[in-house]
């Protein structure tokens, strides 16, 4: 690295954090580790900051690891305080006994930081993410047998609430372009200190068996492969963000009420359905599944009969088909006490007695909801009612209900299908009743039998599910 490359190293962050900032960013934050290349962040942000009247943040995550981790931290703290930099510092603790740990450290790292931007309104956060960096993604996501999102390796800024907890914040890597070797010249022209974090040397970490054993091999049979790989990553940042347009585009054609029309995917060919799933994931913040898991997904809820109910399980929820419909459904608790798992999910306890004495509502938690009591100008006497001994509970079967007086009297599992009430969400859905006298379900709604209308107002019931 000769020495006017190092001269240029000033104006080629300043040219792409002129990019990234936009023109209302009065402050910006450093995500600072104290190693090389964040110290050289550090200086080159400084530098950008005092020249352009911005408040400059340093930001630290204690991981608790290494036994140095304290002098790390002063160490952070100094080199800002020498600057006039503001710093300040999370104690993040990882779980013990628990596997990946780069994985684990990076959740909880993230996590801190967007904390500490949001706690001193910072809402540009960069990091030292240099070209060496991006080409060990790359190579990461290949072996790992990733698709083109993986392929695509970082982005030069990206806004990641999931990971940093903050919708409103932008992370952004302006050295992203930039050889780490040009970083250490930098650092070595400008006596800037850093220190070394001695787990950098353990190759039982993959991107240091990476680092350590693979890149200098394709560095000396492949000289410049970093930038050809940043071109590789650039390509399949293209071709991601084609397919995440088509995708939004079939999506759009095959979504109603929050659900897929399983008619239309049929007509797709595989991999548009398996395009157009894995977006559908994606908005909804849902981890991206195998390619393995999606596939017998699609053949579990596209190819089977028409009239079939069935239910794939994702790590975060679960995928059911109704009606030729798909529909994303939480994974719900199992409600206390009441379920017999022995007898496919039918309820067998007692009923729960209770009496009404004017609530607004009753919380019942032990059937997964809330009952409330609105007035309305039809409904049941409130007089009545209070006098009643009252029961909730989960249908048995052969229950009956009458919604108005010029409809007939018709089984529940009649008006469920009649109101589309998907078959796992009936299991959930309580009745009310005052004796033998059905008074609500539901879902469907009351009984006309106890109604009546004038000089109210009379009372309605009305079901909140807790997972609603």
């Amino acid at each position: 690295m000769n020495r006017q490359q190092t001269g240029t190293l000033p104006d080629t962050f300043a040219r792409a954090l002129d990019a990234l900032r936009g023109p209302a960013s009065p402050s910006i934050a450093i995500a600072l580790s104290g190693g090389l290349d964040s110290s050289a962040l550090l200086h080159l942000a400084h530098g950008y900051a005092r020249q352009h009247g911005l408040a400059l943040f340093a930001f630290h995550v204690h991981h608790a690891i290494s036994p140095n981790a304290d002098a790390w931290l002063a160490h952070c703290r100094d080199s800002c305080a020498a600057l006039g930099v503001t710093f300040d510092a999370r104690h993040v603790t990882l779980a013990k006994g628990k596997s990946g740990v780069e994985a684990a450290a990076r959740k909880l790292r993230y996590a801190a930081l967007g904390e500490l931007c949001g706690q001193h309104g910072v809402r540009l956060m960069l990091t030292a993410h240099h070209l060496d960096d991006q080409a060990e993604t790359v190579l990461l996501q290949l072996l790992r047998g990733s698709g083109t999102a993986g392929l695509s390796g970082m982005d030069a800024a990206n806004s990641a609430p999931e990971l940093l907890g903050n919708p409103e914040l932008v992370m952004a890597r302006p050295l992203l372009p930039v050889p780490r070797e040009a970083l250490e010249a930098y650092v070595a022209a400008h006596a800037i200190g850093y220190i070394d974090d001695e787990s950098n040397t353990d190759p039982r970490y993959a991107r240091n068996a990476l680092r350590l054993q693979v890149m200098p091999a394709l560095a000396h049979a492949f000289p410049g492969f970093q930038e050809r790989f940043a071109r590789s990553a650039a390509h399949a940042q293209s071709a991601q963000r084609m397919l995440t347009e088509l995708a939004a585009q079939d999506l759009a054609g095959c979504l109603a009420d929050d659900t897929i029309d399983v008619a239309k995917l049929r007509a797709m060919s595989i991999d548009r359905v398996q395009n157009l799933l894995r977006h559908w994931f994606a908005t909804r913040a849902l981890r991206m599944p195998s390619t393995a898991w999606l596939g017998e997904m699609v053949t579990q809820l596209v190819e089977a009969r028409h009239d079939a109910q069935l239910l794939v399980t994702h790590p975060d929820c679960h995928i059911r088909r109704h009606r030729d419909r798909l529909y994303i459904t939480p994974k719900l608790a199992e409600l206390a006490g009441l379920r017999d798992p022995d007898d496919e999910g039918v309820f067998v306890k007692y009923a729960q007695q209770f009496r009404w004495q004017g609530e607004a509502q009753i919380a019942f938690p032990n059937y997964g909801g809330t009952l409330y009591f609105d007035a309305a100008e039809r409904g049941i006497d409130p007089v009545w009612l209070r006098a009643q001994a009252l029961q909730i509970d989960f249908r048995k079967g052969g229950e009956r209900l009458k919604p108005a007086v010029n409809r007939p009297t018709r089984s529940l599992k009649y008006h469920y299908q009649a109101c589309n009430v998907p078959a796992w969400e009936r299991t959930r859905l309580p009745i009310v009743s005052a004796g033998a006298a059905l008074l609500f379900a539901a879902g469907i709604g009351m009984d006309c039998h106890h109604l009546a209308s004038g000089a109210g107002p009379f009372i309605r019931f009305r079901w909140e599910s807790d997972a609603a």
